[in-house]
């Protein structure tokens, strides 16, 4: 499910490339690939499941597949981008192409590192940011209505589509994101279909120093959380550095330095995790002698929609889904068990899958 992707953006110099060569860099040096570059600014990173452990060696498996999410690298945006500075509207339309914005910002104040600004200001950084994404959809929204209002003459089921292009207008000339405005179902299904940079959610990546290592606090991220609290959006604190040094060890040998630090898993995990979380993604499990598999859905899939992340032949054929909580499978050791104790349950069409169900699927 590769088309689930993340933009990371970020300032020059915040760390937001230091973060991507770590993953790449664990690609090349991984048996599995568990990341794998499409080209030299896309990758495609499982999500860590230890679940399907337990499910491979319950079931005997001979392969493990993890769900997957992509990362797409965008070039350090400036001030100026939505005008074209430094190739920005090439960079802002790979974040239109992406679900959610992963942003990276500096909270670190020592180094060598020079800040483009001059000052470590996380605010203000994220700020400038957002300003050239405003800029962005604002060139966007006038376009669309230019077009659309020619149309409108015609065409009259346009008159809502336009109205609440409109609305957008005027909330984003406030120098206001779009995920910010209050609009009606009916209103916001008439510009579902536009991909506005300020209405995707945002995952705060704040990176530290190794000195704020175990804890990833400072005042600077206190600052931040405050700032993505009032906006509904989360924070995930990292130290792109320690995850660059990491991302060269194997997985052993990388246990024990994260432990040796206090920590038991990578920035990256956290992000990665978060990132599957904010899309409003789950994972179904399915496990047998082949493989043990986790299927991505959102929240709220029907078991048939489900069965169809499969093959389309078991959604059309759907009869019923026999649905075992992990737990119990675990607990039960395995099917027969879980049966015979009767925790494996029939479901029908109407069954909506929670994260970690194991199911078997029947059709004809």
């Amino acid at each position: 499910m590769a088309g689930l992707s993340c933009g990371i953006v970020g300032l020059p110099n915040v760390g937001k490339s230091t973060l991507f060569n770590a993953l790449t860099k664990k690609a090349a040096a991984a048996a599995n690939y568990p990341f794998c570059t499409i080209d030299p600014n896309v990758g495609i990173v499982e999500v860590p499941d230890s679940r399907l452990g337990v499910l491979a060696e319950l079931f005997h498996s001979e392969k493990i597949i993890p769900a997957t999410i992509t990362f797409v690298d965008i070039a350090g945006l400036v001030k100026g981008a939505s005008e074209g500075e430094g190739l920005g509207n090439q960079f802002l339309q790979n974040i239109r192409e992406t679900d959610v914005i992963v942003h990276v910002v500096r909270c670190f104040t020592e180094g060598d590192v020079i800040h483009v600004s001059g000052k470590v200001d996380p605010i203000a950084d994220i700020e400038v940011i957002n300003l050239e994404l405003i800029l962005s959809d604002l060139q966007m929204a006038e376009n669309i209505v230019g077009k659309l209002e020619k149309q409108m003459k015609s065409k009259k089921e346009l008159i809502p589509v336009v109205d609440t292009l409109k609305k957008a207008l005027s909330h984003l000339n406030e120098s206001k994101m779009l995920r910010t405005l209050k609009l009606t179902d009916e209103e916001r299904s008439c510009i579902a279909d536009y991909p506005f940079l300020t209405n995707k959610k945002v995952l705060y990546a704040t990176n530290v120093a190794e000195s704020d290592l175990p804890s990833m606090e400072n005042e600077l991220v206190k600052r931040v959380r405050d700032y993505a609290e009032k906006e509904g959006n989360s924070v995930v604190p990292i130290c792109a550095k320690l995850e660059e040094e990491i991302a060269q060890l194997d997985d052993k040998e990388s246990l024990e330095f994260l432990k040796s630090l206090g920590l038991e898993e990578t920035g990256l995990n956290r992000l990665i995790v978060e990132a599957f979380k904010t899309l409003g993604l789950i994972t179904y499990l399915t496990a047998g002698e082949m493989e043990a598999r986790a299927w991505t859905i959102t929240q709220g899939t029907k078991a048939p929609e489900a069965a169809g992340k499969i093959h389309t032949d078991l959604q059309k054929g759907f009869i019923r889904a026999e649905v075992i909580a992990f737990k119990d499978l675990v607990t039960f050791k395995g099917r027969v068990g879980a049966r015979e104790a009767g925790k494996a349950r029939a479901e029908g069409k109407d069954y909506v899958v929670h994260d970690g169900d194991v199911i078997l699927f029947f059709h004809n």
